[in-house]
């Protein structure tokens, strides 16, 4: 959530930010509601006012044998008027919020301007795509080969986008899972947590997924909702909470399924595992004094790149246009994998610095040790990585011309030693 004050005295700040994601002006209109809202404050304190000063009139005369039948008539009136007041503002209150609450977050003045993917920056490259002496194959034809990979049971059991990995590549799944959390909490100092999948909407406010991508989420029973990342309840594990400065940084890491329904991507990635409703990622979170927020977006994605890094896999990283970041973001770096059975590099991991808009709505404060005030701290959040994607990734690259999938070095020891995914693995 952004900061009224700023909107109030900076307006053409909003506009302009906005105008680079593509979004039409909200300043004036919410400025306008803003007054409304001040207006209504200015009156219950002159309410509040004329009602102390009637009540102490009222004592003066009771004191003296006086009647006070009209001071206490007054004094009536205005508790009525305080009443009505005190509703007006409450009603316009909660319209700020919702006003705010679905405001996207500003980019970075770094940030590339466009509309869309077409406009993202590539950084650099690391490692070069597999060449084959046969025409490789995707990870369908691989899985299906193998007799692994299950679409149509997966089908019977939940509908279309869901899969059934079963033997060896149920184990390579749990294997890249495990592989990645003990990259990121031996080597980056991320602490490992067992977040629980079910949120309340709080949760999903926080960290900006309700009340816009409603539409994107699976509901539960209760009024709650399977979170559609980790991000949601790692980042809100500091919601409400004044942290010490020598608290930070704090650094999280889950695996945990996700859940999205994909109500935005009908039609899209319809083969295979690439988009499905539930999937497997390890994320990561950091929550950071801001002075260190730049460094440990840096360092973020330098944790997903060494995972890509040490399973030999070829990537690339990219700086996202204003017009093509997720709703929180201010600066987004994608890291994109190839994958021989596309021909082309497809994201795996998406590392973003949210600055405070999250902390904003989450109320998430630290105490600098120089002063009392609190400020608001900075999080990030970024996939650490895709592990269904990952578990593609490893397909398609490491397959061979038997049909048999080798498995990478760095994964060997998590698969009891063995070498190749095979038919009769």
């Amino acid at each position: 959530m952004l900061d009224l004050k700023r909107i109030r005295d900076e307006p053409e700040w909003l506009d302009r930010a906005l105008a680079r994601r593509g979004a039409g002006a909200v300043a004036e209109p919410l400025r306008a509601l803003d007054r409304r809202h001040r207006a209504v404050v200015a009156r219950l304190q002159e309410i509040q006012a004329r009602r102390h000063d009637c009540s102490r009139r009222i004592g003066q005369m009771k004191a003296r044998g006086e009647d006070a039948a009209g001071p206490m008539a007054e004094v009536t009136r205005l508790k009525n008027d305080m009443a009505a007041a005190e509703a007006e503002e409450r009603t316009l209150a909660a319209e700020i919020e919702q006003s705010l609450s679905v405001i996207p977050n500003v980019p970075d003045d770094d940030v590339p301007d466009g509309r869309d993917e077409t406009a993202n920056i590539e950084l650099r490259r690391v490692g070069a795509p597999p060449q084959f002496g046969f025409p490789p194959r995707d990870h369908v034809d691989i899985g299906e080969a193998l007799g692994l990979m299950d679409f149509d049971r997966a089908a019977k059991l939940s509908g279309a986008r869901y899969v059934v990995l079963k033997g060896a590549l149920a184990r390579l799944e749990r294997a890249l899972a495990s592989f990645m959390l003990d990259v990121h909490t031996r080597d980056f100092g991320y602490c490992e947590i067992y977040p629980p999948l079910v949120v309340r909407n709080e949760a999903l406010f926080g960290t900006g997924q309700l009340p816009k991508f409603t539409d994107d989420l699976f509901s539960v029973s209760g009024g709650s909702w399977l979170i559609p990342t980790a991000e949601v309840p790692l980042t809100n594990l500091v919601a409400g909470e004044i942290l010490a400065e020598a608290d930070l940084p704090l650094r999280f890491t889950a695996y945990t399924p996700c859940f999205r329904s994909e109500a935005g991507a009908a039609g899209a990635d319809t083969r295979g595992m690439i988009r499905q409703h539930q999937f497997g990622k390890v994320e990561l979170v950091s929550i950071v004094d801001p002075a260190r927020s730049d460094e440990e977006h840096a360092r973020m994605t330098e944790a997903a790149e060494t995972v890509l890094r040490r399973l030999g896999l070829p990537y690339r990283v990219i700086v996202l246009c204003a017009g093509d970041m997720g709703f929180s973001a201010a600066k987004t770096y994608d890291i994109e994998v190839w994958l021989p059975g596309q021909g082309r590099y497809r994201e795996i991991s998406s590392c973003s610095n949210c600055r405070e808009f999250q902390a904003r709505r989450m109320k998430a404060r630290f105490r600098p040790e120089a002063g009392k005030a609190t400020r608001f701290v900075h999080t990030l959040n970024g996939s650490g990585v895709a592990v269904g994607r990952a578990l593609i990734a490893v397909l398609e690259n490491y397959q061979n011309a038997d049909g048999s999938v080798a498995v990478p070095d760095a994964l060997r020891p998590y698969m009891g030693g063995a070498e190749v995914v095979a038919v009769d693995a």
